[in-house]
């Protein structure tokens, strides 16, 4: 496949160190050469090597950049094309400069995920590896990290292409039987056919059963911190988050709208979000913060909710035990270094299921006990195991239930005694959604939408 020379920024816009400009293509070295200088032309180095040298601008022979310029030459390459970086002074002129004489030489400005897109239409990754870089990028956990970089090694690509090796045998069988049928024993082949798709079934459910842990991991857990006023909700934010990022005081209704910070919790990434105190007011901005939060508790994925050890329950309260009625929830209660006035009994007969936890934010204890009851709802047993393979991409998530479907249909078509070519369509189906999942039959409108939402630069 012919393709042009892209170049980008691939460091993060602003002041630093240091910046790096990609440059990806055919023409890449003989690009950069054009506004090199240094002890040797970058046409004639050793590829996977490193040279100082400045960059000029050809035109008016204008020192621009001192640089260290990486060649790499294909196919040993991320993109297995010639690539050069150019290391550069971090700052937005001295960048930018840079990369506008790249880009004058003749290579063209990258798109977002180009480069990866490239990686990907070359063979060196497949597409569930390519959308696992991104992944990565975005970990805001060592645990997600760990998932992200498992998939970009290719650990969930060689799982899907062994699922579909065992429906390419059943394939081949049905092939064969329907070539040579007189050759076929019925009854072999039904029994060969049906322990290839229940092997299949039985591999897909357990991805799908990772499914809820994986996309927490990709995507953080909704959380919110519910409560009536002036129970400790913005003082429990701030000892989570271990920073001063909610205003606290005695005075009910301070929190008037939310508050909202990711904080990693025993690997798991919680998208915290402190609510306005749930009562009736008449004050007009506080009411706009309680509505808000009422809709932010029907979307969260967990709820904290906050009681008040030094006050007994009050309707209040009650109001919020039922909004909250079929969400997990973790009871937390809270100010446990004054006095007992909760009736701690009609707490737990409201939420026998669910974790209590008793924390002094003020004091901070009970914060330990907190993580690990967040840890342990949404990661035990199987889903805890280092070594599980995750599904955590929303679309690998869709075209595993449309493939177990589908696997399912072919099982009950074998036990029903359904011909078995008619059995061959449903296994089929099956094969290509799961070459979907690593891009072996993936559209081009497809690919342009997933690389489309990757960084510049990448």
């Amino acid at each position: 496949m012919e393709m042009d020379t892209i170049a980008a920024i691939a460091t993060p816009m602003g002041e630093g160190s240091i910046a790096v400009i990609r440059v990806s293509g055919s023409q890449s070295i003989e690009i950069v050469d054009k506004i090199y200088r240094g002890k040797h032309k970058l046409s004639t180095v050793d590829t996977h090597t490193i040279h100082y040298g400045k960059i000029i601008d050809p035109e008016t022979d204008e020192v621009i950049e001192e640089v260290l310029v990486s060649v790499m030459k294909a196919p040993k390459t991320f993109t297995r094309e010639d690539v050069v970086e150019v290391s550069c002074h971090g700052g937005l002129m001295s960048v930018q400069r840079v990369l506008e004489l790249i880009l004058n030489a003749g290579a063209r400005l990258a798109e977002p995920g180009e480069f990866t897109k490239r990686a990907f239409l070359n063979g060196r990754i497949d597409l569930a590896q390519a959308e696992a870089v991104m992944d990565f990028i975005r970990s805001k956990t060592d645990r997600a990290m760990k998932v992200a970089f498992s998939q970009v090694e290719g650990k969930l690509s060689r799982l899907i292409r062994a699922l579909r090796q065992h429906l390419l045998e059943a394939m081949a069988h049905i092939e064969v039987t329907l070539d040579y049928p007189e050759h076929d024993v019925e009854a072999v082949t039904h029994n060969f056919l049906l322990g290839k798709c229940e092997e299949v079934q039985s591999e897909i459910h357990r991805l799908l059963q990772t499914a809820k842990q994986g996309k927490i991991l990709r995507e953080g857990l909704s959380t919110a911190i519910v409560g009536k006023p002036n129970v400790g909700k913005s003082s429990l934010l701030n000892s989570l988050v271990q920073e001063e990022k909610a205003i606290v005081t005695d005075v009910a209704g301070t929190t008037r709208d939310v508050i909202e910070e990711y904080v990693n919790v025993r690997g798991v990434p919680l998208h915290l979000i402190d609510t306005a105190g749930i009562r009736e007011t008449e004050d007009i901005v506080e009411k706009i913060g309680v509505e808000k939060s009422r809709r932010i508790l029907q979307q969260a994925d967990l709820v904290l909710l906050v009681l008040n050890y030094n006050e007994p329950l009050t309707s209040e309260d009650y109001a919020i035990f039922e909004a909250v009625q079929g969400l997990n929830v973790i009871v937390i209660v809270n100010k446990t270094d004054l006095p007992q006035h909760l009736d701690l009994d009609e707490v737990k007969k409201h939420f026998p299921q669910q974790p209590l936890v008793m924390t002094s934010a003020k004091q901070e204890t009970g914060i330990d006990q907190l993580e690990e009851a967040i840890a342990h709802i949404f990661f035990t047993g199987r889903a805890g195991q280092e070594d599980l393979t995750y599904v955590s991409n929303a679309r690998h998530i869709h075209l595993l239930r449309q493939a177990e479907q589908t696997v399912q249909d072919a099982i009950r078509g074998i036990e029903e005694q359904m011909p078995i070519d008619m059995v061959q369509i449903d296994i089929k189906r099956a094969w290509e959604l799961l070459g979907e999942v690593i891009g072996e039959s993936a559209g081009e409108d497809l690919l342009d939408q997933i690389f489309s939402q990757f960084c510049l630069g990448k």
